[in-house]
């Protein structure tokens, strides 16, 4: 087998900015089986459960460090009325769900289900709201339900129906995917969608809200651009705080039939992601009002990962955008955390769509199995970054595209991800670190010959971490990745 050298220099003084906790953030919409048998299983299910939730995902995902979760969509949430889920639930209305196969939605997981949910995660709460179907009112009725701590009629509703003490939810989505079903509006037509919401959305407790701005599809520049200047152009004084871009990475094959040329097609985009991040921050940074405030209003990537072929089969035994995932998902988590690393200046949250069941998903379930995908072991190994300062790496040769580095650090220790997309050839990557020598170096490496091998409900372990070495060499060291590898590093740097 072909082995490559490669050399990274790592500038532990060039500072990029904090890795947030909230850059590793998920989603979970009514879709398919991602909340119905996912997540939610009901409090008289016999799989074992924690008020109706799945104990054996709430176990995996607690493992993850879940900041930040999304909810309950995607294109449900333009369509979805939050009362609709609140009070005894066998009250609740029976609803059509039309986005997604029109398959009856009972309500029976609502508001206080997801914090719920939220609270056993220890994730904050990223609501997104109806604009495209809903009102102004409904919007802030939500908002003040969630978030007034008592003495109005809508807290004292809450306090009814179980919580006494307020949600207080932070994250606001002001509708998603405006462009398309959350109201197929122009770039103007949103702006002014947006004013009119965001007038009516307002502080309760004394916690003001963080309202995310819809933005563009992929690298859409002209919505952006539009958007700001109507927004500019209006003199509304409550800016967004946050601007919300998608960014899908499209597969030409269903889920365990890539090829190698089509593997490498869709592992690339993530080499155009991370121009579109950075384009975008450009574009807000030029187009979006000021009124004289200092903030700078923040990018987020609230729905991004792989998206396959789906399978008719998998959709009929699973439920809509059931997808599983493979080794190649696996090196596209990790490639698109090492982008969001990088630009951690740019980026406030990113999203993985979805947290069980549809599309990326890093747990798949059926019936009273729950398992682990390859996903969910790059997320874990990722952990060891967030909080920490992103940093400059040098690469050579510096023009490859199938090997991806990002490197952070706090205080005495050190962070590496590095990931090797080839599938026939390995690599030696010589790590220098010009101001620090290190020590206590810990590695893991997640890897499968085989780019369609996946974990499945018979064999759930293929594909695993494993215990890894890395050769100590003066000021660095030496890491072996060989093909279709994901190789993380943890060591104190004296």
């Amino acid at each position: 087998m072909i082995t490559e050298s490669h050399t990274i220099i790592v500038h532990l003084r060039d500072e990029i900015g904090i890795i947030k906790p909230e850059l590793h953030g998920h989603f979970l919409e009514h879709l398919g089986s991602a909340t119905y048998g996912g997540i939610w299983v009901g409090k008289n299910s016999l799989i074992p459960n924690i008020n109706g939730i799945r104990k054996q995902a709430v176990e995996y995902l607690q493992e993850l460090g879940i900041s930040v979760l999304r909810w309950p969509g995607g294109c449900f949430a333009d369509d979805y009325h939050w009362r609709d889920g609140i009070g005894p639930p066998t009250e609740r209305p029976k609803r059509v769900n039309i986005w997604w196969g029109n398959c009856i939605e009972d309500n029976s997981f609502g508001t206080h289900e997801f914090m719920e949910l939220c609270r056993l995660l220890n994730a904050h709460p990223y609501l997104a709201g109806n604009v495209g179907s809903g009102t102004p009112q409904e919007f802030r009725d939500w908002m003040e339900y969630c978030n007034q701590g008592s003495g109005s009629t809508l807290s004292d509703q809450r306090s009814t129906n179980g919580a006494s003490e307020p949600f207080r939810v932070k994250y606001w989505g002001v509708g998603n995917e405006s462009w398309a079903c959350g109201g197929h509006m122009t770039p103007e037509e949103y702006a002014a969608s947006y004013v009119r919401f965001a007038t009516y959305l307002h502080t309760f407790e004394g916690l003001e809200p963080y309202l995310i701005a819809v933005g563009p599809e992929s690298n859409t520049h002209a919505w952006t651009t539009r958007f700001f200047t109507a927004l500019r152009e209006r003199q509304f004084p409550l800016r967004p705080s946050g601007f919300a871009m998608h960014y899908y990475s499209w597969g030409k094959s269903t889920s365990t039939s890539y090829t190698i040329e089509t593997m490498r097609e869709q592992l690339a985009t993530f080499t155009s992601m991370e121009k579109a991040i950075q384009e975008q921050r450009a574009l807000i940074d030029r187009y979006a009002p000021d009124h004289g405030s200092d903030h700078r209003i923040d990018l987020l990537v609230d729905e991004w990962g792989t998206w396959n072929i789906i399978d008719p089969k998998d959709e009929q035994s699973h439920g809509r955008l059931w997808q599983q995932n493979t080794m190649k998902d696996a090196l596209g988590a990790a490639l698109g955390l090492n982008v969001f690393h990088r630009n951690a200046s740019s980026l406030s949250m990113c999203n993985l769509a979805q947290i069980v069941n549809v599309l990326q998903a890093p747990l798949l379930t059926h019936e009273r199995d729950c398992i682990r995908t390859p996903t969910y072991y790059a997320l874990k190994m990722s952990r060891i970054h967030k909080g920490n300062m992103s940093v400059q790496v040098e690469h050579h040769p510096d023009d490859v595209t199938d090997f991806s580095v990002s490197v952070s650090r706090r205080q005495e220790t050190v962070a590496l991800t590095l990931v090797n997309t080839k599938h026939d050839v390995a690599m030696n990557v010589q790590c220098v670190f010009p101001h620090g020598v290190l020590s206590d170096v810990v590695t893991e490496i997640l890897h499968n010959q085989n780019f369609n091998a996946c974990n499945t409900f018979e064999e759930p372990h293929v594909i695993t971490p494993q215990k890894h070495s890395a050769d100590i060499d003066g000021a660095g060291c030496v890491v072996h990745l060989p093909p279709l590898s994901i190789v993380t590093l943890h060591a104190r740097i004296l």
